[in-house]
């Protein structure tokens, strides 16, 4: 029986969470769990009112420091207990988002794509 030493697909390591605010207040709401074109998960130490909608803003780190703030409006869509104890996950659909929004879905689900590396087995 033979066992891989060598790991098949590259693991990417997040250095930070992402974390999300209200954009009228700034108070932070918690930290993205998943994005997507039409959506996106939240996770916080809260849970969230289902139904209304909310002004959520991404604060995205840029190469030679600061943030690039992209602003939301989305709506809950559903909140339920996260896995680990104290934590909830909630479901957002996005009624607004800019194209900055569109450009960073897209540059996650390329760094995220599992794609061989040229050095596999």
């Amino acid at each position: 029986m033979t066992l891989f030493n060598k790991r098949l697909i590259d693991r990417h390591q997040l250095p930070f969470v992402l974390k999300v605010f209200n954009r009228f207040n700034g108070q932070e709401m918690g930290q993205l769990g998943n994005a997507s074109e039409n959506g996106m998960m939240l996770i916080s130490e809260l849970p969230v009112m289902v139904g209304p909608d909310y002004e959520l803003q991404l604060r995205l780190p840029l190469t030679g420091g600061g943030h690039q703030f992209v602003n939301l409006t989305a709506s809950c869509l559903w909140c339920r207990e996260d896995q680990t104890p104290g934590y909830y996950d909630s479901g957002f659909m996005l009624l607004q988002a800019p194209r900055e929004y569109d450009d960073f879905v897209r540059s996650l689900q390329e760094y995220f794509s599992f794609r061989a590396s040229s050095t596999s087995v």
